[in-house]
C-alpha cells in the first residue's frame, strides 16, 4: 500500500504559500515545516491542527535555514551542527503534535538539505542522527546515498516518488527554485506506474527503477490542488488509508 505525501505549513507570519485546505483531503501524509525555510509557531499549529481534523499523518520537513532562499540554497555546516539544527526543528514540531495527541509519523527533509543528503554520506548520517532522537522513519529516494545510510536503519526508510518532478537520466530530480504546473493526468498515470511497476520516465524519455512507499505532490505547485485529486483517484486501490 502507499501513502500521499505533500509539504505542508509553508507560509510564514502574513505570507501565504500553498493552498493547505484545498490539498489535505487528497493526501495521506503531511510534511509540515519547521520554521528554518518556512513556518513558524502559529502556522504550525493550524496545519497540525488541520491534519488532525483530515486523518491525515504528520511528519516534519526540516531544512537548512534559509528562509529568504526558502531552503533551496545549498549551504555548508559541520556534521554536528546540522544535527542540532534538524533536532531542533524536529523538537519543535513534535511539541505541537503531543499537543493534539497525536505522534511524529516520520522526518523528510526539505528542499536543498534533501539533495545534499542524497548524495553526501555525512550529510546524510548527520540527518539520520537527528531522526534517530526521535525514533522517527527517513523518508528519501532509492539508488541514492538516502538508500545506502537510510535504508538500514531500525526506525524505517520510507521511498518516495515525485509526481510533479522530472527525473535526469541516471534518477536524480530537478529540483527547481519555483515548481511549475505539471499535467495533473499525466502525473497520475505516471504515479501509478511507479507504484505497480517500479518505473519512472526521465526527462529524456530513459526508463529509470523506482519505488513509491509513498507519492510526493508539493503545496507550492501552481495547480497542486488539482494534481493532488487526480493522484489520489488513479491511486486509491492502492492507497494506505489506516489511521
Amino acid at each position: 500500500m502507499v501513502a500521499i505525501n505533500c509539504d505542508m505549513g509553508e507560509s510564514f507570519s502574513i505570507y501565504h504559500c500553498g493552498d493547505d485546505e484545498g490539498l489535505m483531503p487528497f493526501v495521506t501524509v503531511a510534511n509540515v515545516a519547521c520554521g528554518f525555510h518556512a513556518s513558524d509557531p502559529r502556522v504550525m499549529t493550524r496545519t497540525v491542527r488541520l491534519a488532525k481534523q483530515h486523518g491525515v499523518k504528520v511528519g516534519a520537513h526540516p531544512s537548512l535555514p534559509d528562509r529568504e532562499g526558502f531552503g533551496r540554497r545549498e549551504m555548508k555546516l559541520d556534521r554536528e551542527e546540522l544535527t542540532a539544527a534538524v533536532v531542533y526543528q524536529i523538537g519543535a514540531l513534535s511539541g505541537f503534535l503531543r499537543g493534539e495527541g497525536m505522534e511524529l509519523n516520520h522526518v523528510k527533509v526539505h528542499g536543498s538539505l534533501y539533495g545534499m543528503a542524497s548524495r553526501d554520506p555525512e550529510v546524510a548520517e548527520a540527518i539520520a542522527d537527528a531522526a534517530d532522537v526521535f525514533g522517527a522513519p527517513l523518508m528519501g529516494m532509492v539508488g541514492t546515498v538516502h538508500e545506502q545510510v537510510w535504508g538500514d536503519r531500525g526506525a524505517g526508510f520510507i521511498a518516495e516518488y515525485y509526481a510533479d518532478l522530472d527525473y535526469r537520466d541516471d534518477g536524480s530530480l530537478i529540483i527547481t527554485r519555483e515548481h511549475q504546473a505539471f499535467d495533473p493526468v499525466r502525473s497520475a498515470q505516471r504515479a501509478v506506474r511507479a507504484v505497480t511497476e517500479g518505473k519512472a520516465t526521465s526527462e529524456n524519455g530513459k526508463e529509470i527503477p523506482v519505488r513509491a512507499d509513498s507519492v510526493c505532490v508539493h503545496s507550492d505547485t501552481p495547480n497542486a490542488v488539482e494534481l493532488a485529486r487526480a493522484v489520489n483517484e488513479a491511486l486509491t486501490p492502492h492507497l494506505d488509508t489506516k489511521p
